[in-house]
C-alpha cells in the first residue's frame, strides 16, 4: 500500500501557487473572448446587394442594424455570417422582403419574398419542391415599381406569349413592362401578367381579360292548383288542365380570360312565356252527417275515445284513408284496441295513437318535404392561403423557406418537423395546450405580428414558423433535433 504524501508548508505553497495561474489563466481567456465580441469591429452590412463597411462595438446583428438606423419589417431576412455573436470582419446581410402574388395550383396567393427577379422566386419553389404543383407569379401591375419592377430572368431569354403569339425576348435582366414595351405589346387595365417555368425555360405570359353580355333562354316550371269536386268519389283525382312550362329570357355579365368564359353574374331576366298552371280535381270528404254517424259507430265497435281537440276524427268498416286533424294524437287513458284494418293506412302528423298508426295528419300542417334546414351566411374568405390544403401549405412553404436557403435536409426536417407537429393542418389545435396551427404556435396568438387572419390563413401560420425557427433555432434541421430529443422544439 501506497504511503500518502506528507502536508509540507513547501507543497502547500507550490498547489497555492497552481491555483493562482490557473485562475489567472481563466480570466484572460474570458477577458480575451469578451474583447473580441465587444472590442471595435470592421463588419460589412449588405442591404439589398449594396455593401458598405462600417464600425461597431455592437455584440449582435440586431443592435448594428439599430446603431445604423436599418429598419426591419415582419418579413425581412437578415443573416449574419459569424452567426449569432458578431464578430470582427463578419458580413452582415439585410434583404427586405416584398409582396408579389404567387399561383399554386389555379388559387393566388400573396407572397413575401426577397428574390431580386421572378426566375429566382419560381426557383426557389423547384429547390424544394418534387411534385406536380403549378407554380407561377402573377405581377399584378407591371407599371408600379414595388409589383412590376421584378426582373423576368437574372441568367437568359424569356419566352413571351400573348395574343396567341410567341416570341423570345433575349434580354431576360429586365422587368417585365420592358420586355413588353419591346415587342409592343400594349396591356389593357386588366389583363394578366404571370411568369412561369416550364422545365429550363421561362415563360412570360399575358391573358386577355376582356368582358360580355351572353343572353339565354331558361325554363320557368308550372305550379300545381287542387280543386275539390264534390262530384268525385272521396280520394279520386283528375287532371283539368295540363300544366304547361313558361320561359324567360336571361341577360349574363360574362368576364373572359383568352375568350374562355371565367364568371358570370346574372344582369336581368324577363319573362317571355307565362306558365300555364296545371288543375288536379279531388273528390270531396265525406259531409258532416256522415261523419258524425260514423264517428258515433266507430265509437261503439271499438271503444274509441279521442282527444276533445279531435272532433273531426273519422273512421269506416276498413279504417282506410282516415283523416283527423293537425294533429291526431290520442289523450293518455285511451287503451285502443282496435283491430280493424288500420295497418295499411298512410300516417301524416298523427304521433301519439300506437292503434291508429296509419292515419293521415290532415287540416292545414303541410310539413312533409320541408329540409328544415337554415340558410346561413358565409364568411367571405380574406386570408392569402385561406384553409389551404396539405399540398398548397408545403407549397407555399418550400418557396419560404428555399429563399431563406433552407433546402435539402433542412427542408426534409421542415417537412418532418410539421408533419409530426400538425400534420400541416391550419386548423390543428392541441387540445390541451392550445398550441395552435401548422407550427403550433402557443400561444396562438403569437402569430398574430405576422397577420391578423392567424387562425384560418395557412401564409400567415407559415411564415410565423419559419421566422420562429431561424430565431430560436437557426434551421429547421437543428429544430428537428431539438424536437427528437425532447419532444418538441
Amino acid at each position: 500500500m501506497a504511503m500518502a504524501r506528507r502536508w509540507t508548508p513547501q507543497r502547500f505553497v507550490t498547489l497555492r501557487r497552481i491555483r493562482v495561474i490557473a485562475c489567472i489563466a481563466a480570466t484572460s481567456i474570458a477577458l480575451a473572448g469578451s474583447f473580441a465580441f465587444t472590442a471595435r469591429k470592421s463588419v460589412a452590412l449588405n442591404i439589398n446587394g449594396q455593401t458598405t463597411q462600417v464600425t461597431t462595438y455592437a455584440m449582435t446583428a440586431t443592435r448594428l442594424l439599430e446603431e445604423q438606423g436599418v429598419d426591419i419589417k415582419t418579413h425581412d431576412i437578415v443573416t449574419t455570417s459569424s452567426g449569432d455573436q458578431l464578430a470582427n470582419h463578419a458580413v452582415v446581410t439585410v434583404q427586405s422582403a416584398y409582396q408579389t402574388t404567387i399561383n399554386i395550383d389555379g388559387t393566388s396567393v400573396p407572397f413575401w419574398t426577397v428574390a431580386t427577379s421572378a426566375d429566382q422566386l419560381l426557383g426557389f419553389f423547384e429547390e424544394n419542391q418534387n411534385n406536380a404543383t403549378k407554380i407561377t407569379v402573377d405581377i399584378d401591375n407591371v407599371y408600379n415599381q414595388l409589383t412590376g419592377g421584378l426582373v423576368i430572368n437574372q441568367d437568359g431569354p424569356v419566352t413571351v406569349i400573348a395574343d396567341g403569339k410567341t416570341s423570345m425576348a433575349p434580354n431576360g435582366k429586365l422587368p417585365a413592362a420592358s420586355i413588353l414595351d419591346s415587342k409592343g405589346i400594349v396591356l389593357n387595365k386588366e389583363d394578366r401578367v404571370s411568369v412561369e417555368k416550364d422545365g429550363d425555360t421561362t415563360i412570360l405570359r399575358v391573358r386577355r381579360v376582356t368582358h360580355g353580355e351572353e343572353t339565354r333562354t331558361a325554363v320557368v316550371p308550372y305550379s300545381t292548383q287542387t280543386i275539390i269536386d264534390s262530384n268525385l268519389p272521396e280520394g279520386q283525382s283528375e287532371i283539368r288542365q295540363q300544366g304547361v312550362n313558361g320561359e324567360k329570357t336571361q341577360v349574363y355579365n360574362v368576364t373572359y380570360v383568352d375568350g374562355v368564359a371565367e364568371s358570370e353574374t346574372l344582369k336581368s331576366e324577363t319573362v317571355t312565356t307565362m306558365a300555364i298552371d296545371q288543375i288536379i280535381a279531388v273528390g270531396a270528404a265525406k259531409s258532416d252527417t256522415d261523419k258524425g254517424s260514423d264517428k258515433k259507430s266507430d265509437s261503439a265497435d271499438n271503444g274509441k275515445a279521442d282527444s276533445g281537440s279531435n272532433n273531426q276524427h273519422e273512421s269506416s268498416g276498413n279504417n282506410a284513408n282516415n283523416t283527423g286533424d293537425k294533429n291526431n294524437s290520442s289523450s293518455g287513458n285511451n287503451t285502443n284496441t282496435d283491430t280493424n284494418n288500420n295497418a295499411g293506412n298512410t300516417g301524416g302528423n298523427n304521433t301519439g295513437n300506437s292503434g291508429n298508426t296509419g292515419n293521415t295528419g290532415g287540416g292545414t300542417n303541410n310539413n312533409s318535404g320541408s329540409s328544415g334546414s337554415d340558410s346561413g351566411t358565409t364568411t367571405t374568405p380574406s386570408g392569402r392561403l385561406w384553409h389551404a390544403t396539405v399540398a398548397q401549405a408545403q407549397a407555399y412553404a418550400a418557396g419560404a423557406a428555399a429563399q431563406r436557403g433552407w433546402t435539402g435536409n433542412d427542408w426534409d426536417c421542415l417537412v418532418k418537423l410539421w408533419t409530426r407537429e400538425s400534420s400541416w393542418l391550419w386548423y390543428a389545435e392541441n387540445a390541451s395546450s392550445g398550441a395552435y396551427g401548422i407550427p403550433q404556435s402557443l400561444p396562438a396568438d403569437k402569430m398574430a405580428a405576422f397577420g391578423a387572419n392567424y387562425r384560418d390563413d395557412a401564409a400567415v401560420q407559415i411564415d410565423w414558423g419559419l421566422w420562429y425557427i431561424a430565431q430560436a433555432y437557426g434551421s429547421p434541421s437543428k429544430a428537428w433535433q431539438h424536437s427528437e430529443q425532447v419532444g418538441w422544439y
